[in-house]
């Protein structure tokens, strides 16, 4: 696994800024992740929870009982942290068109605060293990948060006015 920070040239019409020190927010890594994708190059841009490889989710053992009822699910939404993106860009040019825009109008993981969220299909669950599809980060991300993508009791957002669905 590489430890070293993305720091990749910027693009014509991309803006960084000169950041203070993070603060620490109290986030605990749950475990790592696994991928078949060990450069950034390799990872797709978005995961694939039909035909994408499988990963594994590997939670630390004190966080089992928390897996209880996972199971009956088929997606879950799974939170990462990016460690390897740099979090200094203001504004960014995706590959794809060129075009410069604010970092929070893009997906793109280069972010202030780089938390990576992935819908995928779970597969299955060996203990604290979960097999999943469809995940688009490095092999060794930290692990942050895992939910069931829609449960009977979520709550569903209403139609924005004028917007059909």
């Amino acid at each position: 696994m590489s430890t070293s920070i993305h720091r990749d040239q910027l693009r014509a019409g991309e803006i960084h800024a000169e950041l203070p020190p993070a603060t620490d927010a109290g986030l605990r890594f749950i475990g790592r992740i696994e991928t078949p994708f060990q450069v950034r190059a390799d990872c797709p841009r978005q995961g694939d929870p039909d035909g994408g490889p499988d990963c594994r989710l590997i939670l630390d053992p004190v966080y089992a009982p928390a897996l209880e009822g996972l199971d009956q699910f088929e997606f879950i939404e799974v939170l990462y942290w990016l460690h390897e993106a740099r979090r200094d860009l203001l504004t960014q040019s995706p590959k794809a068109d060129g075009l410069t825009r604010g970092t929070f109008s893009v997906r793109s993981p280069l972010r202030p605060n780089p938390i990576g969220t992935s819908i995928v299909r779970l597969i299955g669950r060996e203990g604290t293990t979960l097999t999943v599809r469809g995940l688009d980060c490095l092999t060794g991300t930290p692990l942050l948060d895992i939910k069931p993508y829609r449960c009977s009791y979520a709550v569903q957002a209403r139609a924005k006015p004028g917007v059909s669905t």
